[in-house]
């Protein structure tokens, strides 16, 4: 256990070394502070044993006292009392102000970080530890920034503390300085037993909001199959070991917290009784004997502040770590100094490409053209690479072989930010935000209310929203939960639309909405005034139709490309698939109806989750 707690103090070394240059100026007011509270009880010790020989002393033999004596008595004391004051304010403040801005300024940076990684880092990190990262994680680096100055502020305390005492006796000295050890033994003997327990805290939190995040994000999942209890058990085992662990560390903590206190008040105890002793044989005076009990009551607590530190560098380190992990994590997708000037729609090549995920090829050497201004389907069965080839398409990936050209340059050479600029994404799970309809198709952009509009009529879902008695200032709910599926698919399919892109990429984006409207939708997008090339990972014949050109993919390969009537002429694999999806086409209308048609699933929009569902199913 030792071992494993020396390892996690000198870990935690970085962090507080790591404080101190990135917040330089705070932390040195904080230690000024901390030292002038460090010099106070001093300055008071020698006070109080001047005041007792002076004053109090001479009004016990003569009975009476002058008020001269008391008042310059009480101002002596008045103005020690307010150095430590200042003192302890000045450290306090100086202190937390530190520790907030660092947890602001690192929140900042890892946040910032994730934004920065590619999907595929993303991909194998649980969005629970990303959450637990940027938020306890980064809690828990900072935890000894707080009694840092008054542990540092202690060294100054404890110099001249030692330096008083043997001035005023050298044998008194000596005790109280045997009693630190004693202090310091223990202090240590309680952290080693303490860090291992704070430091399991620390990672069960992280898996206790992993399975939180899961269990909520997924409530549908959990609901309709009925895990309730199942999710629920599974919480509760995890949050009774994190319950345990934080129990341990305060059963630690309540042993040991009784013996730190006790051991100051059994030392001023000692000084007291050799102290007598020594004034006994005259060897001291009734005002060195105060000033030495005094001086050691006030400093043997501030000696804690130590333990106070040490307490939590294990939980520091485990968070420094993370916290780390992610600042230094690689895979960033590099850049250049090269810009899309063009303003009309994007020609977009892909040459030799291949991706693998885990170490499973997704995509062999794929190459294809789609041609500025044309519609292109990408078609394939489920598995195929479709969603990757989109991904890498609008440059959420980069290939591991072969390259991404758009407009004849390799998107890899790209200025940072340019591909987002020019490439608008709809993926088939559209996430809204809880936000206003206005505020989920803007998301920032400047734009007004008229670019929304005609937005939303692209993507036929402007009828629905005039329908609303707040309109574009209606609110949506946590992801859209008060739209049906395809009307949140619309929203973020006219969020895209919004930005005017010159490449528009729908990963299947229009899966939940009638192949009615899905089919208005794409002829919208095709006689619209947009700049846009635009590529459909598409399943339906009737949208397939629709396009220009079609990429037929399989197992990760472009098997054929043409036109709809030539492959269905010459590929089996297409034919078979448009086939099957054509068949499924009609079974669903002949049944109860689609989910999504338009009037009765759009009737949705601002209703209760319930009503929702059931507009959807109407």
């Amino acid at each position: 256990m030792s071992e494993a707690d020396g390892p996690s103090r000198r870990k935690g070394l970085p962090v507080l070394t790591a404080a101190v240059r990135e917040e330089p100026w705070i932390f040195g007011a904080a230690l000024a502070a901390s030292a002038l509270y460090g010099v106070a009880p001093v300055a008071t010790s020698w006070v109080l044993g001047r005041i007792t020989d002076r004053v109090i002393l001479p009004a016990f033999e003569s009975g009476e006292t002058s008020h001269a004596a008391l008042a310059a008595a009480g101002a002596a004391i008045f103005a020690v009392a307010m150095l430590r004051v200042v003192g302890v304010i000045g450290r306090r403040v100086g202190a937390g102000l530190m520790q907030f801005r660092l947890q602001s300024t690192y929140r900042r940076r890892v946040a910032h970080r994730y934004l920065q990684l590619p999907l595929s880092w993303h991909q194998r990190h649980s969005a629970g530890r990303l959450l637990s990262t940027v938020n306890s994680d980064v809690e828990a680096v900072w935890a000894p920034i707080i009694p840092l100055p008054t542990a540092l502020g202690v060294v100054i305390m404890l110099v001249s503390a030692i330096g008083s005492l043997i001035l005023v006796d050298p044998v008194l000295a000596l005790v109280s300085i045997a009693l630190f050890p004693a202090i310091g033994l223990l202090n240590v003997f309680y952290q080693r037993r303490l860090s291992p327990l704070a430091a399991r805290a620390q990672s069960l939190r992280a898996e206790v909001a992993d399975i939180a995040h899961e269990s909520f994000d997924g409530a549908v999942v959990v609901k309709t199959l009925g895990l309730e209890a199942h999710e629920s058990a599974r919480m509760a085992e995890r949050a009774e070991a994190l319950r345990d662990a934080n129990v341990a560390v305060g059963r630690m903590r309540g042993r040991f917290d009784p013996l730190l206190d006790a051991l100051p008040n059994l030392g001023i105890l000692t000084v007291l009784a050799v102290g007598t002793s020594r004034m006994a044989s005259g060897a001291i005076g009734v005002a060195e004997l105060v000033q030495v009990a005094y001086l050691f009551t006030m400093i043997a607590f501030p000696v804690r502040a130590f333990g106070w530190v040490l307490a939590e560098l294990p939980r520091s380190a485990v968070g420094w770590e993370r916290v780390r992990a992610v600042l230094d994590a690689e895979g960033d997708m590099p850049s250049g100094e090269l810009r899309l000037t063009d303003p009309g729609p994007l020609n977009l090549d892909a040459r030799g490409v291949s991706y693998a995920y885990n170490g499973s090829d997704v995509l062999r050497d794929v190459t294809l053209s789609t041609g500025a201004g044309s519609t292109v389907a990408v078609v394939g069965p489920t598995g195929s690479g479709k969603s990757t080839l989109a991904a890498l398409m609008v440059r959420l990936i980069d290939p591991d072989r072969g390259e991404v050209l758009m407009d004849g340059m390799n998107a890899r050479q790209m200025r940072s930010g340019e591909v987002a600029s020019a490439v608008a994404f709809v993926p088939q799970e559209a996430l809204l935000f809880d936000d206003t309809v206005r505020g989920n198709v803007l998301l920032g952009l400047e734009r007004d209310d008229a670019a929304v509009w005609e937005a939303l009529e692209a993507a036929d879902v402007a009828q629905v929203v005039r329908e609303l008695p707040e309109g574009l200032d209606a609110g949506v709910g946590e992801r859209g939960a008060t739209l049906s599926g395809g009307q949140r698919q619309r929203i973020a399919l006219a969020r895209a639309l919004v930005r005017r892109p010159r490449l528009l990429v729908l990963d299947d984006a229009t899966s939940s909405v009638d192949p009615e409207v899905e089919s208005r939708i794409l002829n919208r997008l095709r006689t619209s005034q947009l700049p846009s090339t635009v590529v459909v990972v598409a399943y339906r014949k009737a949208t397939i139709a629709l396009a220009d050109h079609i990429v037929y993919v399989d197992r990760g390969r472009v098997a054929d490309a043409g036109s709809h009537a030539e492959l269905l002429a010459r590929c089996t694999g297409y034919r078979s698939l448009v086939t099957a999806y054509e068949g499924e086409q009609n079974g669903h209308r002949a049944g109860d109806g689609a989910e999504d048609d338009g009037s009765q699933g759009d009737a949705a929009v601002g209703a209760s989750p319930a009503e929702a569902e059931e507009g959807r199913t109407a």
